[in-house]
């Protein structure tokens, strides 16, 4: 109906004219005291005649339009299928089109290789940097004063930042190292816990954790970064406390923190990219982009993240672990 009615718009000055036409004829035949049937009975006749041109030419229309809706959604094959015509106009505009389409897939290529060789090179220096990291925790382990046990925490923090580089590089790559096997919860979150035990004796915070004594679908290697990050963020915003890791539910971990809490205006928007929000603003080193890449990997395990929190008071990160009965490996 639409495609009709617009139709009917671009054809309306053809009714226009005839209707003028018709009422010029019209008038001389009443002034000249002819009668006036002669002129109606003819234009009625015009008028059927027109009718039928007039369907005629919208069926046409409506089959081209089909066939341009089709090529629209083949932009590499619009030049090749276009509809051939003998009107001049629609082949400059074919013209126009084809030229468009070579500059545009010119674009395209050419953004492609610039996005490729930028992958490329931060894949490369982020698997380059693990190796003087490595070695600096190799003799960083030759002692233990409080002061390496600082450098081994900040250590590790570059570790994570390497870590967040290569995730954000992995979740844009059209390929995925995902493997979805049934692990128990419980080994998953202790081996989190584990790269961040000399912080929290170093801090003095207090870890509550009871058994989760369950298993979840997952990938180990992916929900082992979320988890990390959110350890990360808690031990990061909590000066004094303790943290809480617990399971809520049949499926859903808990990590709770007495920290500094997120403000409500910053709340529904912390999980967006580069959102920082007053605590980001506050401490300068924060990157906002951990909890997003948590949500988009947990988005890609099957996954859901939420955060509660209260100024002041502290931050709840819920990970819903459901999933759907998969196929074992």
């Amino acid at each position: 109906m639409d495609l009709f009615l617009k139709y009917l718009k671009q054809k309306l000055w053809l009714f226009v004219v005839g209707g003028t036409f018709s009422l010029i004829f019209t008038v001389s035949f009443f002034l000249y005291h002819l009668p006036v049937e002669a002129v109606i009975y003819p234009t009625l006749l015009c008028a059927f005649i027109g009718l039928l041109v007039l369907i005629f030419d919208f069926l046409r229309v409506k089959g081209r339009h089909k066939e341009l809706a089709q090529i629209k959604s083949i932009p590499d094959a619009i030049t090749a299928t276009f509809p051939a015509d003998n009107n001049i106009q629609n082949e400059d505009y074919r013209e126009v089109i084809r030229l468009l389409c070579e500059e545009h897939n010119q674009y395209k290529s050419e953004t492609n290789y610039k996005y490729t060789d930028m992958i490329d090179y931060y894949t490369v220096w982020a698997h380059q940097i693990k190796t003087p990291i490595a070695a600096m925790r190799l003799t960083l382990q030759n002692e233990d004063t409080p002061l390496t046990r600082k450098l081994t925490n900040d250590l590790y923090r570059i570790e994570q930042y390497v870590e967040m580089v290569l995730t954000f590089l992995r979740l844009n790559s059209d390929s995925t190292d995902y493997v979805f096997k049934e692990y128990d919860l419980d080994n998953i979150v202790k081996s989190a816990v584990k790269k961040f035990s000399s912080e929290f004796i170093g801090r003095k915070l207090r870890l509550i954790y009871d058994p989760l004594n369950t298993s979840v679908i997952t990938d180990e290697k992916w929900l082992s970064f979320v988890i990390e990050q959110v350890l990360s963020n808690a031990l990061k915003y909590t000066p004094s406390g303790s943290i809480t890791i617990s399971l809520v539910g049949e499926k859903t971990l808990r990590i709770e923190d007495t920290g500094i809490g997120i403000a409500p205006s910053d709340l529904p928007r912390i999980f967006e990219n580069g959102y920082t929000g007053f605590n980001g603003r506050t401490d300068k080193k924060a990157s906002g982009i951990g909890l997003y890449l948590c949500r988009r990997v947990c988005n890609n395990l099957g996954h859901t993240i939420t955060a509660n929190s209260t100024v002041d008071v502290g931050t709840a990160i819920d990970i819903d672990l459901t999933q759907t009965k998969l196929e074992m490996e």
